[in-house]
């Protein structure tokens, strides 16, 4: 018997790769990955196991017109049922691509629209795994899960197409299946989950009152609260440098406050470059107290290139770019993490004093090392290129709610009080201390450092009752 684990993108990589979690799942059960990931990076994530790991790439899955269109109009039907601000900003945006994607588009938004219940969501459902139940792909795993003989099969990310066809064949063949819900986003701002699972793994009860809310089909025995992986690298203490090795390692003055900006992407975050530009002006005209010194971080999917003339202007600046590799530019699922990337954002975020960001999942990052948050919440240029001011964008978004309503970040809604803020944090760091531990706990319902563990202990008992 064994595990079967599916890594369709470099979240995942990063989740499940990278950390305690393979040595752990290894030391149970023999494990099959099956991945997207180019052969030469695989090295990377061996971790001196590969007497005990199996690793296959996932078969080329195309879809056809009829399982695209009603994939989309299952995404969309989901998203006019659930009808939160973020998948109504979702269902505003444009369409675009080639004529036939945007036939696909049109004729899914009305289908969408139309099926937007329970009872026509479980309809659409129905319609698409008996579309793609027929495609070859479904069989072609069926036989490597035939030779495989897996107790469990464990997906890493809810969301990616890529995964159904392996899942409709696990289901033909009574494996039992389970996925880890990714983000603490994903179930109020995405579409549907891409694929039938037996189980679901959430951080926290919190989000498993999320899922029962939006997937109400889902039973609470088919639920497990189990943490997240992600942050587990910040209980591990052979990681961390010294607050001096760290500094030398960026190039920072050790006497000098260090203030971290975390970038988004650049579609959900366009004014990024613009922000920090905003900052270090405010720093060198002396309004920030202290003579701070910013490290700029984006995205991992951000090629950075939309720094390029701040840093040019503010040489000041440091750079860390995430070691992640673009194995195929332009594709966000196909941006991979290396090792040594988890550890630097381990020390980024115990040794940097202040986070500035646009309502970033780096606002739980930094709070579980205690680090106060500056939400950046104005807009630079006008009209706002999000369609509305940002206060009344992403700040109201039902997932981003809890960190407004519990205090645990400070959000500015403008210059003034971006200084005002940051200058507030630099003075006593202890500032909302007991608001950034609320918010921890309600996002995060397993000790950091416990969820690799507690989801290897999860998969057991999944495995042991098939």
């Amino acid at each position: 018997m064994s595990l079967v684990l599916l890594i369709p993108d470099g979240v995942g990589a990063r989740n499940f790769l990278i950390g305690p979690f393979l040595r752990l799942a290894c030391a149970s059960w023999p494990t099959h990955i099956f991945h997207s990931i180019p052969e030469r990076h695989l090295a990377a994530y061996g971790n001196g196991l590969n007497d005990q790991l199996r690793w296959q790439e996932f078969v080329p899955y195309r879809e056809t017109p009829i399982s695209a269109t009603l994939r989309y109009s299952l995404g969309y039907a989901h998203m006019h049922w659930g009808d939160t601000q973020a998948m109504r900003y979702v269902r505003s945006l444009p369409v675009t691509g080639s004529w036939r994607r945007q036939a696909v588009q049109y004729a899914a938004r009305l289908t969408g629209r139309i099926a937007a219940s329970p009872a026509g969501i479980k309809t659409l459902d129905r319609l698409l795994c008996r579309a793609t139940g027929q495609l070859p792909e479904v069989e072609r795993y069926g036989q490597m899960l035939r030779r495989i003989n897996p107790q469990v099969i464990f997906c890493s990310h809810q969301r990616p197409p890529i995964i159904l066809p392996f899942i409709l064949a696990a289901r033909r063949l009574g494996i039992p299946t389970a996925s880890f819900i990714f983000s603490w986003d994903n179930l109020t701002s995405k579409g549907r989950i891409a694929a039938p699972f037996d189980h679901y793994l959430v951080w926290s009860e919190h989000m498993r009152d999320e899922l029962r809310r939006f997937h109400p089909d889902v039973s609470n025995e088919r639920i497990h609260v189990v943490g997240t992986p992600q942050f587990d690298p910040y209980a591990d203490q052979s990681l961390l440098w010294s607050r001096e090795e760290f500094f030398a390692r960026i190039g920072a003055d050790l006497s000098r406050p260090l203030i971290c900006y975390s970038g988004g992407d650049e579609m959900t975050a366009p004014e990024d470059h613009l922000h920090i530009r905003t900052l270090m002006e405010l720093i060198r005209e002396g309004r920030i107290k202290n003579n701070p010194q910013v490290i700029l971080r984006p995205a991992p999917v951000d090629d950075g290139s939309r720094y390029e003339p701040v840093r040019r202007d503010h040489p000041e600046l440091i750079y860390a770019r995430p070691a992640w590799t673009h194995t195929t530019p332009g594709e966000w699922s196909r941006v991979i993490p290396s090792p040594e990337d988890v550890q630097f954002l381990a020390n980024l975020t115990r040794h940097a004093e202040v986070n500035v960001n646009l309502a970033s999942t780096m606002t739980l990052d930094f709070a579980i090392h205690d680090r106060p948050v500056v939400n950046v919440a104005f807009d630079v240029t006008d009209p706002p290129p999000l369609g509305r001011p940002l206060w009344d964008f992403y700040y109201r978004f039902e997932h981003y709610q809890p960190v407004v309503e519990i205090g645990a970040a400070r959000f500015a809604r403008s210059r003034d009080e971006l200084v005002a803020h940051v200058n507030a944090y630099l003075d006593d760091p202890s500032l909302d201390r007991e608001a950034r531990r609320q918010l921890v706990n309600l996002e995060v319902g397993v000790p950091i450092g416990q969820s690799s563990r507690k989801i290897v202990e999860v998969l057991k008992r999944i495995g042991k009752s098939a």
